[in-house]
């Protein structure tokens, strides 16, 4: 009896992002993720900086899912006019959800991605929530202060967001915003597969 040996089947994956944390999630993700696409596929992530189309901290959920949604949609679009071989296209957004919940006003960061194929499928993945404090709700929401200075001010340190950012500072580094990035992207690929198989 042999051993037959399945042939490897890679996908390019590409993101809209060159930041390590959010790199490293999407690597993250599809390691959890190859099982269901063949037992044989391997990934290769590439990182290209494109724009969001949005604010560079997204006030409502809407805003964080445009910004996702444009990013991939950059990417295809490099993609049809370069002729570039990817199979995937990964947007990701970090933002905030503004509720106004019994006359008290929550603010929670939160991550989303998108994830589009070849064929213009697309699907939304959101991370969890963590509550912002509230001096952070005043320099965000109510100043207008990039949620990356906001978090370096608020610690004391520099490049929290290439780090662990927000979350990891939020939750202590239970949850890292490659973490939570993370959880994102298997989200958005899980709707896109199960869509795919219906």
């Amino acid at each position: 009896m042999t051993n037959q040996v399945l042939p490897v089947e890679k996908f390019i994956v590409a993101v809209g992002s060159t930041r390590r944390p959010k790199l490293d999630a999407v690597r993250e993700a599809l390691d959890l993720l190859a099982p269901r696409f063949r037992p044989s596929a391997q990934f290769d992530v590439v990182a290209v900086d494109v724009p969001s189309g949005v604010g560079h901290t997204p006030l409502s959920r809407e805003e964080s899912m445009a910004g996702a949604r444009g990013r991939a949609e950059s990417l295809a679009r490099i993609t049809r006019e370069n002729g570039e071989l990817w199979n995937y296209f990964v947007g990701l957004e970090g933002g905030l959800d503004v509720v106004h919940e019994s006359g008290q006003r929550w603010v929670f960061l939160e991550n989303w991605a998108y994830v589009a194929d070849t064929s213009g499928r697309g699907a939304f993945g959101r991370s969890g929530a963590v509550l912002l404090p509230e001096p952070l709700v005043q320099q965000v929401v109510d100043r207008g202060v990039e949620l990356a200075v906001a978090i370096d001010d608020f610690v004391g340190a520099k490049g929290i967001r290439d780090t662990q950012g927000a979350w990891g500072v939020l939750t202590r580094d239970l949850i890292t915003r490659r973490d939570s990035f993370r959880v994102s992207v298997v989200s958005a690929f899980a709707a896109l597969l199960a869509d795919s198989s219906s």
